[in-house]
């Protein structure tokens, strides 16, 4: 079986394939796991639980955009799992022409759902990924990876407002019952929901402008189905996107 290991900012994703049948995914939170050992704790404990011996894993492939847990990874798929893993990087056969001017600068994650979304979509397509940082990442039809943008995350925005203005309270990042706000709750709300959706979409119009194709929208990531409903452009919803990218980038590199 293949481990695929998507560790972002916030968390560290999980997903075990059989094939290409995703059996089973775990998140664990990255802010209480710091070495190896922890890691290698919650390994046995969400496997225990789920009912899967760990010796069944075979491979492992990780994307990873926080540098400072590679070598915790790297030493997890070691000396829990016996296994050498695949971190993917510009330099991984992905199948895609990367046309970023240093592709070393790409974002492994921004990558494998590239690979994803023309893999499950078809191409053109655009990929966001809400995460601490949204990324819009465009593909076109010759299965170019053109470039995107970075903009800050909903909930990063949302911390900033909390954190900034003393008087105005913590709020559940929702749709409110009125675009104008008849309260302080809902009119942040309004401004968190309906902002950051009215962003997106701008985003998103301006990216199609520069594309000169009709790109399916892929949305993944933790808030993609809560902000999901302000947008208008949004095709597809796909939370196991970056787990399914993992799996097909695995499957272009086993010897």
């Amino acid at each position: 079986m293949l481990l695929a290991i998507d560790a972002g900012n916030s968390a560290v994703k999980l997903g075990l394939f059989r094939a290409s049948e995703l059996l089973k995914t775990w998140r664990l939170d990255r802010g209480e796991l710091r070495t190896t050992d922890e890691y290698g704790v919650q390994r046995t404990a969400v496997f225990d639980l789920s009912g899967i011996d760990p010796k069944n894993v075979d491979a492992i492939i990780i994307s990873s955009v926080v540098p400072e847990l590679n070598h915790i990874l790297q030493s997890l798929a070691e000396q829990y799992f016996k296994v050498t893993p695949l971190f993917v990087d510009h330099t991984t056969n992905t199948g895609l022409t990367i046309l970023y001017d240093n592709p070393s600068e790409l974002g492994s994650d921004r990558l494998v759902g590239a690979v994803a979304a023309v893999e499950k979509y078809g191409a053109p397509c655009i990929v966001i990924d809400f995460g601490t940082a949204s990324t819009f990442n465009a593909i076109n039809s010759r299965c170019e990876y053109l470039g995107g943008i970075i903009a800050p995350g909903v909930m990063t925005a949302a911390e900033a407002l909390f954190a900034r203005a003393a008087k105005l309270p913590r709020v559940a990042i929702e749709r409110p019952k009125n675009v104008i706000g008849k309260s302080t709750v809902e009119a942040m709300q309004s401004g968190i929901f309906y902002g950051y959706g009215n962003l997106v979409d701008g985003l998103l119009e301006n990216m199609v402008d520069a594309m000169q194709e009709t790109p399916k929208v892929v949305a993944t990531g933790g808030l993609a189905r809560v902000i999901g409903d302000a947008l208008h452009f949004v095709y597809e919803f796909d939370q196991d996107l970056t787990l399914d990218g993992l799996r097909i980038i695995y499957e272009l590199n086993k010897a």
